[in-house]
Order: C-alpha cells, then sequence, then structure tokens
C-alpha cells in the first residue's frame, strides 16, 4: 500500500530505500538532568482525529554551561509533524521530534540545521540526543551501563549547537510518535524499507516549511541503520521533495547488508579486525595495520580456498588464534572461521563472562556459564535502555513541558523489528548506490562516515572497503571517512565524543575543502 501525505509530485523516482542500528536485535532478537530553564510555550489548536494526537508543539528557552565559560542560550522546541493522507485527508501519524535551535546566533533561516535519527529499525533518537549531540548528557561508560543507573543529566561540552541547529525524529514505533490511523495497513507501509524512507523525508521537508528553516543549509545524520537510512534520505529529499541536502554525516553504518551478515569471505574479512581490536584492547586503529594487511591479503586468500583445503585451514587456525587469544584447537574446529558470538563468549569463559557486540571490550557476567551455548542481553545496549529512556522521557515532559499523558518513551521497540518488511530480503539492501547518485547529482555535497573500532556489530573495515569503492567525484575530500576509539555508539567514550564533534564542525563548516 502507498500512501501520500500532503506531497508534492513526485518526479520519476521509484524509492527503493531502508535504514540502520540495531542489527543484532533483528538478526539475534537482542534488541532530570542540570542547566537553567525559562519556559514560555506557545501552543494552537489541534484538529480532533480517530486515535489521540500528541500535543501541540512547546517551545521553551534555556541557558547551559558547557565549559570554558562559554553560557549556550537556545530555544527547544517538543512537538510532532502531523502526516495525512492527500487523497482522503484522514491523519496517519503524528512524528514527534526535539529541537534546538540557537536563539543568539543571528537570522534563523541563514543557520546550518541538522536532522539526526538513529537506526533499529525501531530505535528512537534519544541515543544521539543525550549520547553525543545536544544540549544534555548521560553518562555512558562505568556504572552507567545498568539499568538501575540514575538517569540525571549534565550540560554537554561536545554539543554540537554552537555549529548547528538540531532536530531528531522519531520514526512510528519509537520515541513518543503515534500512528493515528486506524487498521493495519498503514503500519505495514510505514514498517518497510521504502515507506520508512518515504515519511522521514516528507518530515523533514514539512518540519522545513513549518518552521521557516528552507533556506537554511541542511544536513542528515543517521547511526547505524540511521547511517543507512541518511543517502537514502537525501536522495528522496532531492528529487522528490525538492529539497537539496548539503551534507551527511553516517555513523557506525550499515552500507551493505550482504557485506554484514552472513558467513561470506567479505563478511569475514570486513569484521576480524574490529576482533583483534577487542583482544588487543587497542584504541588507535594504526596498531591494526598489520591485521588490515593480513585481512585483505592472505587471509581473503586462504578463505577463498573453501573448508576441503586443509594447509589454507591450518594456517588461518594457526594466525587468527594468535590474533584473538583463543585456543588454536577450538579455532581449527571452526575451520579459522571465528564468528562474533563466539569469539565474545570464548574470550571470557574462563572469567564467565560475555561480551557486548555493540563494544567488544564491554563484558557482563554470563548468565549461563556452564552451558554448551548461552544466550545473553547485550552489556552495552540493554544495560543502557531504562536510564535513556527515562532521562528522555524526563527532559521532554518535564523539562520541554510536552504533555505527552500516559505515553512510554520506546527506545528500543522489538516489535518494529519483528515486523519490518524488508521487501526483497534484508541482505539485498544497500544505501551505496543512494550514496553515488546523491554525491554525482550534487557537487557541493559532503559526507562523514566515522566508526568505532570496536564495534562488531558494523564493523570499521567493512564501512572503510565499502566507502573506498566510491569514485573522487572531482575532490575525493568530499568524502572523509574516520576510525575511532569505542564501539557502535563510540560517542559514549569523551575522547571519540569530541572527535565526533570537530569531524561534524568541519563537515557542516566545509572547512576541509577550504570552504
Amino acid at each position: 500500500m502507498k500512501q501520500a501525505y500532503l506531497r508534492r509530485p513526485a518526479i520519476g523516482l521509484a524509492a527503493l530505500i531502508l535504514a540502520a542500528g540495531q542489527i543484532a536485535s533483528a538478526q539475534e532478537g537482542r534488541g532530570p538532568g542540570g542547566g537553567a530553564n525559562r519556559s514560555e510555550q506557545r501552543r494552537s489548536e489541534a484538529p480532533a482525529t480517530p486515535r489521540t494526537p500528541l500535543p501541540p508543539e512547546s517551545v521553551t528557552s534555556h541557558i547551559v554551561d558547557i565549559g570554558g565559560g562559554q553560557q549556550l542560550a537556545f530555544t527547544a522546541r517538543a512537538g510532532a509533524v502531523r502526516l495525512v493522507d492527500a487523497g482522503s485527508g484522514n491523519p496517519q501519524a503524528d512524528i514527534a521530534y526535539v529541537a534546538f535551535e540557537r536563539s543568539d546566533a543571528g537570522e534563523a533561516s541563514q543557520r546550518p540545521i541538522t536532522f539526526a535519527l538513529n537506526g533499529g529499525p525501531g530505535a528512537a533518537s534519544g541515543f544521539l540526543d543525550i549520547g553525543a549531540m545536544g544540549p544534555w548528557r548521560l553518562s555512558m561508560t562505568g556504572a552507567a551501563l545498568a539499568p538501575s543507573a540514575p538517569p540525571v543529566t549534565t550540560a554537554n561540552a561536545e554539543t554540537w549547537l554552537p555549529f548547528t541547529d538540531l532536530v531528531f525524529l522519531d520514526p512510528p514505533g519509537t520515541g513518543f510518535t503515534r500512528i493515528l490511523a486506524e487498521g493495519d495497513d498503514v503500519r505495514r507501509h510505514f514498517y518497510s524499507v521504502s515507506g520508512d524512507i518515504d515519511i522521514l523525508a516528507v518530515t523533514i521537508r514539512k518540519w522545513l516549511e513549518q518552521h521557516n528553516r528552507l533556506a537554511s543549509p541542511k544536513f542528515i545524520l543517521g547511526e547505524s541503520y540511521g547511517g543507512f537510512r541518511a543517502p537514502k534520505i537525501a536522495h528522496v529529499l532531492q528529487e522528490t521533495e525538492n529539497v537539496g541536502v548539503n551534507g551527511i554525516a553516517m555513523l557506525s553504518p550499515v552500507i551493505d547488508f550482504s557485506w554484514f551478515e552472513g558467513t561470506t569471505p567479505l563478511t569475514r574479512v570486513a569484521l576480524l579486525p574490529a576482533m583483534t581490536a577487542v583482544a588487543r584492547g587497542v584504541t588507535d586503529r594504526k596498531n591494526l595495520a598489520d591485521v588490515e594487511t593480513y585481512a585483505t591479503g592472505e587471509y581473503l586468500s586462504d578463505l577463498l580456498k573453501g573448508p576441503r583445503d586443509k594447509e589454507a585451514v591450518d594456517r588461518l587456525s594457526s594466525k587468527v588464534a594468535g590474533l584473538l587469544g583463543l585456543d588454536r584447537a577450538l579455532v581449527a574446529r571452526l575451520g579459522g572461521r571465528v564468528d562474533a558470538d563466539t569469539f565474545l563468549r570464548e574470550r571470557g569463559r574462563a572469567q564467565q563472562r560475555v561480551g557486548s557486540m555493540y563494544d567488544g571490550t564491554i563484558t557482563a557476567l554470563d548468565p549461563s556459564p556452564n552451558a554448551a551455548e548461552s544466550h545473553w542481553s547485550d552489556p552495552f545496549l540493554d544495560g543502557l535502555r531504562a536510564p535513556i529512556a527515562s532521562a528522555m522521557t524526563d527532559i521532554t515532559v518535564n523539562r520541554l513541558n510536552w504533555p505527552v499523558g500516559d505515553l512510554r518513551y520506546e527506545i528500543l521497540n522489538n516489535q518494529v523489528v519483528r515486523q519490518w518488511n524488508w521487501d526483497r530480503g534484508r541482505r539485498t539492501n544497500e544505501a551505496l548506490g543512494d550514496l553515488r547518485q546523491a554525491l554525482a547529482l550534487d557537487p557541493k555535497m559532503r559526507v562523514l562516515v566515522m566508526s568505532g573500532i570496536t564495534d562488531l556489530i558494523t564493523s570499521y573495515f567493512g564501512a572503510k572497503l565499502l566507502v573506498d569503492q566510491l569514485p573522487a567525484y572531482g575532490d575525493a575530500r568530499r568524502v572523509r571517512f574516520e576510525a575511532v576509539p569505542g564501539g557502535h555508539m563510540f560517542y559514549s567514550r569523551d575522547d571519540a565524543r569530541a572527535s565526533l564533534r570537530d569531524a561534524g564542525r568541519e563537515l557542516i563548516e566545509g572547512r576541509h575543502l577550504g570552504e
């Protein structure tokens, strides 16, 4: 079922599109702070709908101290973009957002604006908001990695607000977003590869129109499945919604699903350096140069020889066991082909601990240490679920004065993952083609791809190898790849979060191109 949302007519684009985030959930089934505040709400009447709509936009004013004697004054908006079927006029959904705009930085229409999305599908944007870019930050390390950790936020010294306004969007099934249409047809469309991109592009266009920001330089940032969304949304905005995009940031992205899933040689080549980074405990990619060379050379060559080649298996077993710190006999039984789950359990089996797919350096107690197999909650992702959801609820409802009633903030919605329509199958989906089209069409567009070196979900080396397949498009500096310390949500680390902020500023200001 194809829906229209009071959109401009399409100009010949058949959108085959997708997005990025909690890949492990889909594979394995895993799925009140400080700051001065001066509130001045402005509300407007909303029409009645078949289901309870979200409240009108709430606008509040704030000041935070981000360090170095810098006081940051900004306006916060909590509200929703109403999507309406163009044919019947019936409301389809209220897409929730939280936005932050500098109130002391000149004319709004001249300031850059960045739309940020997480992934999943089924993950809300709270991870990026209070984990990386927003004015308030929740700790995501150490004792904070527990469901019982207090959801207390502090001023974020690495916020992006000094150089761009921010809009955090929550697709259907996440955050406080509500589907208003009766029946299942609209939900099925929203929970699909093409429908998801369609509605997010329309939401961005409508937000820009409603807030008089069409003239602003525009950027899209997506993490994980959101990183897969970003170039596809940019492509649809360019060719269907008549909105140009100045740049894209893709954090820990799924660029091509066939590279990040399954047991193909390329999947194993992409993953080996990340597992080695975990085993070695390194934080600098320079210390992985030897394994990157091995992965694309002798390792790939021996993998291609197949498991029936005994000499190749012997070479693989010895080398991989040494790189990963695993028992050679175990690696030999696996034909020299070690998957991430086995690695994460076996490296800590003696201590009865298991690792996180999202950051292999983070471990927790194994719930079934004596069993041949174990299924465990992810120590990083699942440890953060409750604190982030609680903190986002507190900020949105209490600090931003947006009364959502008894709605629960959906930080990670496993129902979305289970119901997602992958069209022709998940492994057929890729975003590199959309990135190619967007870069070729607009010579001024620029792209940032950033990954954490200990991420075993969307490995940094896989992202690098894919980015390397892009042409120069006139200036190779238009596309920047950077690998930083940390895992999937690498911004949980102070050093990586600062690197992300600096790279984001360069992307938006175009300084690396001499603009």
